[in-house]
């Protein structure tokens, strides 16, 4: 199955790219497929799916177009 990644902010370098197609022999999860991008795991993130804020227990499938975002505050 293939998925979209996009990485936002610090995560860019931290990731070690911007936005690219990840392989997966099955559906994983948002804290599956965050973990194994080597990410800050002490910094609060955001992951959207399609669009959509989710939890990291939710499951990524085939086609799903995932974004992670590190939490900003400031006005």
């Amino acid at each position: 199955m293939r998925v979209f990644v996009k990485l936002i902010g610090p995560y860019i370098y931290q990731g070690g790219f911007s936005e690219k197609d990840m392989d997966f022999d099955a559906p994983v999860s948002a804290e599956t497929l965050v973990a194994g991008l080597n990410l800050n795991a002490d910094q609060p993130k955001i992951v959207l799916r399609n669009g959509h804020g989710i939890k990291l227990q939710d499951m990524i499938g085939d086609g799903d177009r995932v974004v992670i975002a590190p939490i900003y505050s400031g006005g």
